[in-house]
């Protein structure tokens, strides 16, 4: 397991768990993004619920790596269903949050296997 994993591995859980945790506090923000995405808000839980699973299987994957694997997987396919809802909605000014979201999930994946 390189050093390099770990680190993304675990900066990749601090940031998926804290999206997390604006989904499971409704900010502002996110719901006026939701309304504007086409988004119902509620299923802000379950967006949220996925996130925090992802970033605990992250860090998870540190002892297990198919966990790690799955949830790196499971993480890049949530941000790449979020960027085509940005694009559906036309919101290209937003394209870039969920391409910087999906950014260290693919880091992460990408270092797991160059590491097995």
């Amino acid at each position: 397991m390189s050093t390099a994993y770990i680190v993304v591995s675990i900066v990749a859980a601090s940031i998926y768990a804290y999206a997390a945790y604006v989904d499971f506090t409704r900010a502002e923000w996110i719901l006026d993004n939701m309304t504007r995405y086409g988004v119902p808000h509620s299923w802000l839980f379950l967006l949220g619920v996925l996130k925090a699973a992802g970033a605990v299987g992250l860090l998870a994957g540190i002892a297990v790596p198919l966990i790690g694997a799955a949830a790196a997987i499971g993480l890049v396919a949530y941000f790449v269903g979020a960027i085509v809802t940005v694009v559906r909605a036309r919101w290209y000014s937003h394209l870039h949050y969920p391409v910087l979201f999906l950014l260290p999930a693919v880091g992460s994946l990408v270092l797991l296997l160059a590491s097995t």
